[in-house]
């Protein structure tokens, strides 16, 4: 019979029917004609032999599986080997008949390894990865299929057993050795990028056109090893060459490197380029929509996660987009039940982590809030902020102790760079002690990279306590030189106050207000000054300031208790 093409119907039993049917992806026809007749061989054990009904079980399961019935399915699979096991005492004790029907039979019986990889799907699908680790163990190392090899070490990674990953991920690639994921996978596991080559390098010999792979192996062992600036070269001399040019995937690491750097300017003009090339991208989508919600463009942002959850509402990012637009518009509740949302579908998405992180810490859960940024460290440990997030919480709670123990950590693992160096300082404004550190170091940090905008935000944060107003405004301006940023305007605007300069400050308040409409601060400073320009009028904006503070206040509370309404009935489907 050639594939594809049915026998004569009156040649088949009812088995091979059913079996043919599960060929052609007939699922919904396999499941209710197998129901039937598992039933008829349970009222009729004669009916059926021991290998044919071990066909109908799974072919039965694998129709559940299909319609997403996984605990259903682990249930019906494991009836099935059951059956086989019974089967194959049958087949030792009682030796072949040499009935010609009974040799194809027996040939094409459904794997017994395929059985064990569907139920450790459903497992993984159940969130039981104990038990998908089990009857995956179960199986002996030999006869594990590449794809086998690849679930367990995910599945030992996020257990956090790295020996038993590190062995898998080696099989798999022994096994397929351009592996890509297997590869990233033992990258992150902190296995060196010259022995990970060494294991692909006759396959890039072998084949034309592919000696590009050992310089992406570089590029991606920076990227585990937390080497961005290095990472991110090696990666732009990959994509200059002409044969991966306007690689999407390759754009959305290069988007996420400068965002790790700090850089994120570049980060969403990276964005946009991958955005542009495939207009279905989700992954790194999530990042993009907190670059853009930090910056004040709540609307793009919520044009983002509108896309995204008409191109998918069964990832992460969507639900993370969504949050971001939340937690800038100070509906803390809508954004914590969303970023749980985001975890629900995605344990692994460090963003929903930090999402949901930074929404209990701003509600005042400060504990729960470290949980969640200590989950995102152990998924992230290269990610700058991921530990930002967990040093805010501490200083929010006066652990200032711990905060400089975790930021000093920082900076010996993470390196001194401009980044690191600001964490540290941050601490240390914190503490009367150590201003002179905190001085030390963002003159350091600002050295190193003169547009940072947070060194530039806290020194300026540090003149400002020391009265040297005319030294922030130099810094300042020196750092808007190549670059707008809403709260560096808004800085100067107050310093130029503090000088006496209003027109210009009124200028510098509008402008920051013009990147961010959203920004009070800058709302209020503008405020502040035409009160004090115009004192006649003064305590009649002060009542109409009162009574839109409290119209303002109210709407949040409303819609907070909204949001909690909906994270406790979770029905809410999509983007109001």
């Amino acid at each position: 019979v050639l594939p594809g093409v049915l026998p004569p119907p009156g040649s088949m039993s009812v088995v091979e029917h059913v079996r043919e049917m599960a060929a052609a992806g007939l699922h919904s026809n396999v499941r209710l004609l197998s129901g039937l007749l598992l039933t008829m061989s349970g009222n009729n054990p004669e009916l059926f032999s021991p290998s044919q009904k071990y066909q109908l079980l799974v072919y039965h399961a694998d129709s559940l599986f299909h319609d997403k019935e996984y605990r259903n399915a682990v249930s019906k699979y494991t009836m099935a080997l059951q059956q086989k096991k019974a089967l194959s005492k049958t087949s030792k004790v009682r030796p072949s008949t040499g009935n010609a029907a009974s040799t194809p039979q027996s040939q094409c019986l459904p794997s017994e390894i395929e059985v064990k990889y569907k139920m450790a799907e459903c497992y993984t699908m159940l969130k039981q990865d104990k038990d998908a680790i089990a009857i995956l163990d179960g199986i002996p190392s030999r006869q594990r299929t590449p794809k086998i090899n690849m679930m367990l070490a995910n599945l030992y990674k996020k257990a956090g057993q790295e020996r038993s990953s590190v062995t898998s991920y080696k099989e798999v690639l022994r096994q397929c050795p351009l592996a890509l994921d297997a590869i990233l996978g033992l990258l992150s596991l902190s296995v060196k990028g010259a022995e990970v080559a060494s294991m692909t390098m006759n396959v890039i010999q072998s084949i034309p056109n592919l000696d590009w792979l050992s310089v992406w192996i570089k590029a991606y062992a920076f990227v585990h090893t937390g080497d961005n600036t290095r990472a991110i070269n090696t990666i732009c001399s990959l994509e200059k060459k002409s044969l991966l040019r306007d690689n999407v995937d390759l754009l959305g690491s290069l988007a996420d490197l400068y965002f790790r750097a700090g850089d994120n300017k570049n980060s969403i003009l990276k964005f946009e380029q991958a955005q542009m090339l495939d207009p279905y991208l989700i992954k790194g989508m999530d990042v993009y929509g907190y670059l853009l919600a930090r910056e004040g463009r709540l609307e793009d942002v919520e044009n983002l996660g509108c896309r995204l959850f008409n191109i998918s509402d069964q990832h992460a990012e969507p639900w993370v987009v969504s949050g971001c637009h939340s937690f800038y518009s100070k509906r803390y509740s809508r954004a914590l039940y969303l970023g749980a949302k985001a975890i629900q579908l995605n344990s692994n998405s460090v963003q929903a982590l930090l999402l949901k992180g930074a929404a209990l810490r701003n509600m005042g859960r400060v504990q729960e809030a470290i949980i969640h940024f200590r989950e995102a460290i152990r998924l992230a440990p290269c990610r700058l902020d991921c530990y930002e997030g967990l040093i805010e919480c501490y200083l929010a709670s006066n652990s200032i102790r711990e905060a400089m123990v975790m930021a000093n950590n920082v900076y010996k693992t993470l390196g001194a760079n401009a980044q690191t160096l600001t964490l540290l300082a941050t601490v240390c404004l914190e503490d009367p002690v150590t201003q002179e550190k905190a001085k030390t170091l963002l003159d350091k940090a600002l050295t190193q990279r003169p547009d940072y905008i947070k060194a530039v935000v806290k020194k300026a944060e540090l003149l400002s306590r020391e009265q040297k107003y005319e030294d922030g405004i130099a810094l300042l301006r020196s750092a808007l030189a190549n670059q707008s940023d809403c709260v560096l305007h808004r800085i100067l605007g107050d310093f130029l106050v503090a000088v006496n300069e209003y027109q210009e400050a009124m200028d510098q308040y509008s402008i920051a207000l013009s990147l961010d409409p959203n920004d009070q601060k800058s709302l209020e400073g503008m405020q502040k000054m035409e009160k004090e320009e115009s004192p006649t009028d003064a305590t009649q904006e002060e009542d109409v300031d009162d009574m839109e503070g409290s119209g303002e206040e109210g709407d949040l509370e409303g819609s907070d208790s909204e949001a909690a309404q909906w994270a406790d009935q979770e029905q809410w489907f999509g983007m109001q």
